[in-house]
């Protein structure tokens, strides 16, 4: 039997090879399911014929990695990348942000899925948990869309000022503080999750949290308006969809000025800004990022985060 020694916390294991393992890692590099399970196999074969008993995981990887490279050179260069988020000590916290229907809760699910993270929330259902214990009369905007919360206000902002963003910045204020309540406790416990939602805009998240290392933030955007207009037709065309089409419609202009905001708040905060037009490359675009080089120490490497 093929044993595979790795290292935990400092603490050293050893685990038997299983082609069922590889081969789920190869498919989280967007290798075909039956393609990585035969993958897995020539794996297998090869190290029986050279008679290797024990291997340690970096060896594996890289056996791996070079006869990948034969095969497909993406692939290998996405499994490497999908490697280095996994090996990392620390959890990842991972936050996709962006207006109303450019598509951050099926981008949050594919990522979670690549990088094989277990826990995902939309910041919809930390607005929902708020609303239980927050009073309508104490905060009203908490219980209007991000795009209707102007209609919450109070006082009436002056002419000059955009009453849409007003409303949608109170409203982010707010839902902000459950977010926080999440991260935090996603770093005490150790966990990995990917957070999505409209909340989740570049300066209303606390900065000590946000400048970790650890934690990374993307925003979605959809230039073309007649594509983002598009995708609520589609979205609200599903059997499961709940969300009324004639809302968003009426009120797609407001969404659209949102949508300018998150580009420019972004901007102002140096946070990476994402055309979620194709799935794949805006994936592409997330785990590259996560694992962009940087120089420490003198030094140039891959930084690891996750």
């Amino acid at each position: 039997m093929i044993m595979v020694q790795g290292e935990v916390s400092g603490k050293k294991y050893t685990e038997p090879f299983s082609k069922g393992v590889l081969a789920r890692s190869l498919t989280r590099a967007e290798m075909d399911p039956n393609k990585a399970y035969t993958f897995a196999s020539k794996i297998e074969a090869y190290l029986k014929k050279k008679n290797i008993d024990l291997i340690t995981i970096d060896e594996l990887v890289e056996i791996v990695f070079n006869k990948l490279k034969k095969e497909d050179k993406e692939i290998a260069e996405k499994y490497m990348l999908w490697r280095r988020i996994r090996e990392h000590k620390e959890p990842l916290i991972i936050l996709i942000g962006g207006a109303s229907g450019v598509g951050t809760s099926s981008i949050a699910f594919e990522v979670a899925n690549r990088l094989g993270i277990r826990n995902m929330i939309s910041t919809d259902m930390i607005r929902e948990v708020m609303r239980k214990i927050v009073s309508r009369d104490l905060l009203p905007s908490l219980y209007e869309s991000s795009y209707t919360a102007y209609q919450s206000l109070r006082i009436p902002p002056p002419p000059e000022l955009d009453e849409v963003l007003i409303g949608f910045r109170d409203h982010v204020d707010t839902v902000s503080v459950g977010v926080e309540a999440v991260i935090e406790r996603a770093l005490k416990e150790g966990i990995s999750i990917v957070i999505e939602g409209v909340h989740i805009v570049p300066g209303f998240i606390r900065e000590d949290l946000v400048n970790k290392e650890n934690v990374a933030m993307f925003v979605l955007t959809v230039p073309d308006e007649n594509i983002h207009k598009g995708r609520f037709y589609s979205r609200c065309r599903q059997t499961w969809a709940r969300r009324p089409l004639k809302r968003y419609i009426s009120y797609f202009w407001a969404i659209r000025r949102i949508h300018k905001y998150f580009e420019a708040q972004a901007r102002k905060y140096n946070v990476p800004v994402i055309e979620n037009i194709d799935v794949v490359t805006t994936i592409d675009s997330i785990i590259k990022s996560l694992t962009k080089t940087t120089v420490k120490g003198g030094k140039e490497v891959a930084e690891e985060i996750g």
